[in-house]
């Protein structure tokens, strides 16, 4: 059975409690039984969804939204340090708890899985998810998105495993003492918190090192970042390797892809296991065998575990299908690292008929900085891209940093692309250049998103 509820979370305050991180923290605290309560910029499905649960969510950022009976407040590292319910903290004496700590605690007493690396995380963790509970076992997880069905990011389940998204970008996972870690590959990225490869490395290193006594780690065998890191691992860390390698130890044989689906055929313990995924894309493929990898290093057996991932049916934002109309179909995208947007696009060609248009949402400054020139060389697998201005999320402007830096660079690689400044039009541009059969991919982790419903209102004209 799933423990009780920690003390000192009875009565939490959440600021920033409609983030993805922070919403499904706050979702299994209210399940478990907590006053959750908590504050956010904007109203959204997440608020709403939150408030069903009996929290107590206010919109906007005030000292007074802070109850003085709360116990902790809880943070992530987006929230600056004048935040005025943070100050207010500070006077009342409250505790103040990383989102990643308080995440910590919830596994407590638990299995826990972490899902880790600079690309598939959510993917991963949600394919876990959704084949666990389809087999029964009722697990608790916390995702970075919300899932297709049964459309949340979070649950408190009754079972022993606990499923959670590991987040490198602050270090956070640090946090996290898993039975079974998964690393799907290590790539530089979060510049602000990372300045090299190395840093990177050691961080990975860090939390394999956390793994428990008798624990496993799950590693890509194909990703030169994961195995570079496997290298540099002690020798008493107990590793499974995944993978098209011939040495890995759950090799995989094939990916064939049918439409917006792939079946896959692994090599597992001398036995071949065919089954289905519900997504397209050798990438999305690759997670899928991560997963399966997971669940039979806890014990879990392969032969119950691969068709229970036929189950899996998506996240939202990971090649999302939004909709069609006048014979054009509308795919939502969270890629916004060259990797993410290369395996996307790769994988949208090999079920496309028609075009592929991008409209694409550069985020953070920092990022475009430092990867402008291979975003525009991935935009390049596009027939056509929008690129709009830089999302800035938590950041401020870089001088001299603009989306330009991606269009001078798409255009050098031979794409088409058209700068657009201003979202609202961006509807009535994709319905000129669209035409039946064509397919366009909203790309992007910011407000991109929003645009797909849009388009589609718009082709319907």
């Amino acid at each position: 059975m799933a423990p009780g509820l920690p003390t000192a979370m009875d009565r939490p305050h959440f600021i920033g409690i409609g983030g993805a991180g922070m919403s499904g923290i706050a979702k299994i605290l209210a399940q478990r039984g907590a006053k959750v309560a908590g504050s956010d910029a904007k109203e959204s499905a997440t608020a709403e969804a939150l408030r069903a649960l009996g929290a107590t969510v206010h919109i906007g950022h005030a000292a007074d939204h802070l109850a003085s009976d709360a116990t902790c407040v809880v943070v992530s590292s987006a929230i600056r340090a004048d935040n005025p319910e943070l100050a207010r903290a500070a006077e009342l004496g409250i505790p103040v708890v990383h989102r990643s700590d308080a995440l910590a605690r919830l596994m407590d007493g638990l299995r826990p899985i972490a899902v880790a690396g600079t690309h598939g995380k959510t993917t991963t963790t949600s394919m876990l998810a959704v084949s666990l509970s389809a087999l029964g076992l009722n697990p608790s997880y916390a995702i970075g998105g919300d899932l297709d069905a049964p459309g949340s990011n979070a649950l408190h389940g009754d079972g022993e495993i606990f499923v959670a998204e590991a987040d490198e970008s602050d270090r956070s996972f640090h946090k996290y003492a898993p039975e079974v870690a998964i690393v799907l590959n290590v790539e530089l990225d979060h510049h602000a918190n990372y300045a090299s490869i190395d840093e990177i490395y050691e961080s990975f290193e860090t939390f394999a090192a956390k793994i428990v006594p008798g624990g496993t780690l799950v590693i890509s065998a194909d990703h030169e970042g994961a195995r570079e890191l496997t290298r540099r691992l002690p020798a008493d860390v107990r590793v499974v390797t995944y993978g098209d390698a011939p040495d890995a130890d759950v090799r995989v044989l094939s990916v064939i892809p049918q439409g917006l689906k792939s079946e896959v055929t692994v090599l597992l313990d001398g036995t071949e296991l065919t089954f289905a995924v519900s997504v397209p894309g050798r990438h999305y493929a690759h997670n899928a065998v991560a997963a399966l990898a997971a669940g039979a290093a806890l014990g879990i057996p392969a032969a119950e575990l691969a068709p229970a991932i036929a189950s899996y049916t998506g996240v939202k934002r990971r090649l999302q299908l939004k909709g069609e109309e006048a014979g054009v179909q509308v795919v939502d995208s969270y890629a916004h690292h060259p990797t993410e947007m290369t395996a996307d696009l790769e994988a949208m060609r090999a079920g496309a008929e028609g075009r592929i248009l991008v409209v694409f949402q550069p985020h953070l400054f920092s990022r475009t900085q430092e990867l402008a020139k291979e975003m525009g060389e991935s935009l390049a697998l596009a027939d056509a891209s929008i690129v709009l201005d830089i999302y800035p999320a938590r950041e401020d402007p870089i001088p001299g940093v603009t989306s330009e830096l991606i269009i001078e660079a798409a255009r050098a690689a031979g794409a088409d692309v058209t700068p657009v400044h201003d979202k609202a039009q961006v509807p009535s541009v994709v319905a000129g250049m669209a035409k039946p059969g064509d397919l366009v991919l909203t790309m992007g982790a910011g407000d991109v998103t929003d645009l797909g419903p849009e388009i589609l209102t718009r082709l319907s004209k």
